[in-house]
């Protein structure tokens, strides 16, 4: 998931960053990879992505569990002779019902997953780029760019560590004027995806 959650932050990177700089402008470097790994806010929304990834997950094992079993039915002779034609109709078809939504819930899988990660990506996103803008006032940097659109960098001019420090700073004071709990607004957020996916399957 990291490899596609870091390819997704440069392809952005390269999409936003300023084409040029002007020569007296001083240029500092920020790590996306490294702000999403090392703060707390990127740390928040791995744990949500890894928890909509288990649900989901979840929700294949059991309907793979649930067809395996019934499956077992079909091949036990001495069950289906015991059954009544109505009966075994009814199998039939509940057979066929799991059969359709295991293929679905494979397929939706991956796009509900790429979905919450480029949801991700660009709420992280707004996040380093109002934390790299007050690091830039207080370093007098003309730019803040993404590390992965440079092929050199000064290595005085690297402010992943102070943005991530920001980004902290700036998620600690957000969770107490907001009383953040369990029912965060990224939980919410995690349930409606989940919701969205049991009701389609269903």
């Amino acid at each position: 998931m990291r490899k596609h959650l870091f390819s997704a932050a440069a392809l952005f990177a390269l999409m936003t960053e300023p084409a040029f700089a002007d020569d007296s402008s001083l240029i500092g470097v920020v790590n996306f990879s490294n702000c999403i790994t090392d703060s707390i806010a990127g740390k928040k929304e791995q744990e949500n992505m890894e928890n909509l990834r288990r649900q989901m997950s979840s929700l294949i094992e059991n309907t793979e569990k649930e067809l395996h079993e019934l499956t077992a039915k079909f091949e036990d002779t001495e069950y289906l002779d015991s059954l009544s034609p109505k009966a075994e109709e009814d199998l039939k078809v509940k057979h066929q019902t799991l059969q359709e939504d295991l293929g679905r819930y494979q397929q939706q899988f991956y796009q509900v997953l790429q979905h919450a990660q480029y949801q991700m990506v660009q709420k992280i996103s707004g996040t380093i780029a109002m934390a790299s803008e007050k690091i830039a006032k207080e370093k007098n940097l003309s730019y803040v760019m993404n590390r992965e659109a440079c092929f050199y960098i000064r290595p005085d001019l690297d402010v992943t560590d102070l943005v991530v420090a920001e980004m902290d700073k700036s998620f600690e004071q957000d969770s107490k004027s907001k009383k953040l709990s369990d029912n965060t607004d990224d939980s919410l957020q995690l349930d409606a995806i989940n919701d969205s996916v049991l009701d389609q399957a269903g």
